[in-house]
């Protein structure tokens, strides 16, 4: 490190499982995310002495929404053509390189699409299981930015992400792409998640729930929403579509959610009903 500037070349691969199949910080990271937010969560369902075997249970939907939502809606935003032609690409973690298709794992998962594929698995599990889903969301909205801020931190690892570049006299430059100085935004991504965390967790235990179902979660998508829309002014476009586009896709797709979230707190200041599937 000198003059503000660090340079990054860290090898993304821990250590090779066996000759095809490697052990990833970012696949570490990830896991480590959705440990803490399980812990979270847990910790507020023994508070409200509610049955940890029902986190238990909802805990597979949102995996398997997390997983399947973040993946289809990188294929679907930002790369629809390619995976049109190539759709085994989309759900299997390969490629083909060649005649023959290779273990890659699954580069390119979109946060939007994450955040869908956990709505739909939530509402699923809500209604399967007779739950107030605004009571839900809340409750796993204090622990999304955990879960987030361990997945961009995963991305930092792996250099990928990345930001524009600065005036040169501070940054980090990631040297597996260039020697050109770039925002860290996977860390500004990051370390805004954590402070979202705190405060809905402080919303939470100043008890502002008993307003009404989905304050928190309305919390959450204008905070969380709104810095993803800042901090893409500072990150590279990911497609080179977007260059042509006022705002890129990230930005684009946050849009909506931080709407919702600005309608729904209006909706349930002035109503104290929440959305049931009982």
């Amino acid at each position: 490190m000198a003059n503000g500037i660090i340079n990054w070349n860290v090898d993304s691969v821990i250590f090779w499982i066996t000759d095809s199949f490697p052990l990833k910080y970012y696949g570490l990271l990830f896991v480590t995310g959705l440990i803490l937010g399980y812990q979270i969560v847990k910790k507020i369902y023994d508070k409200e002495n509610i049955p940890v075997e029902n986190l238990d249970k909802i805990l597979i939907y949102i995996i398997v929404g997390t997983v399947l939502g973040a993946r289809l809606g990188h294929c679907l935003f930002y790369e629809p053509d390619y995976f049109f032609k190539n759709p085994i690409e989309i759900l299997l973690p390969i490629k083909k390189i060649g005649d023959s298709y290779s273990f890659v794992g699954f580069r390119g998962l979109a946060s939007h699409g994450g955040t869908i594929g956990v709505l739909i698995a939530v509402i699923m599990y809500c209604k399967k299981y007779k739950v107030n889903l605004l009571w839900q969301l809340d409750r796993i909205a204090i622990a999304v930015p955990v879960a987030a801020a361990f997945i961009r931190f995963g991305n930092f690892m792996n250099s990928e992400i990345y930001g524009k570049p600065t005036d040169g006299s501070w940054g980090v430059i990631f040297q597996k792409d260039d020697l050109i100085p770039r925002h860290p935004t996977q860390l500004y991504e990051a370390f805004s998640y954590l402070l979202i965390f705190g405060i809905v967790y402080f919303l939470y235990q100043s008890k502002i729930y008993q307003k009404g179902n989905g304050l928190i979660f309305g919390a959450f998508l204008i905070l969380l929403f709104t810095a993803r829309f800042c901090i893409e002014y500072f990150k590279e476009n990911q497609e080179s579509f977007e260059n042509q586009m006022p705002i890129n896709m990230g930005q684009l797709l946050s849009i909506p959610f931080i709407m919702a979230g600005i309608v729904l707190i209006i909706w349930k200041l002035n109503s104290k009903k929440g959305l049931s599937f009982s």
